[in-house]
């Protein structure tokens, strides 16, 4: 997806608009057996659906926190925060995050981003910090918020 008149050149104009939201992710049990099996962060309360149902405050399994703040990138490239005449959108580090609601197994999460800042650091290539919210679908708070810091090479 690309956003409108958004590029290298008039990327300033859009400092403290929403960029967009991208589309609804399902985080199902298999995504969090696999992100579990590559972490090895098997905690019962992601992994042990049984016991999750038995004895979770939740009713049953929940993502890994780390998993749902792994899905910005993915998430908030698929809005267009990278725009089409960059060479390339690197991930540069995270100012805030704070993670609000579980994302129950089974659900549906989609980010909203927001640009904040923009940073020339020379040599084509810039800073971008944005403020994403991981909603949880059917769900008043969001699962997290977050903070991001990308750098654009033009």
């Amino acid at each position: 997806m690309s956003i409108k008149g958004y590029s290298i050149a008039t990327i300033d104009e859009f400092v403290g608009r929403e960029l967009g939201a991208s589309d609804w992710v399902v985080v199902d049990q298999a995504r969090i057996d696999a992100f579990a099996h590559c972490t090895g962060d098997r905690q019962w309360i992601h992994v042990d659906v049984e016991r999750a149902r038995r004895e979770s405050p939740f009713g049953g399994t929940i993502a890994h926190g780390y998993l749902t703040l792994s899905l910005l990138a993915a998430l908030a490239m698929e809005i267009g925060l990278i725009p089409e005449d960059a060479s390339a959108g690197l991930n540069y580090g995270l100012d805030k995050v704070r993670f609000m609601t579980p994302v129950k197994a089974g659900a549906r999460v989609r980010n909203r981003v927001s640009l904040v800042s923009v940073e020339k650091k020379g040599g084509g290539r810039i800073i971008v910090k944005t403020m994403n919210e991981l909603q949880i679908e059917g769900e008043e708070k969001p699962a997290l918020v977050a903070e991001t810091l990308a750098m654009l090479v033009a």
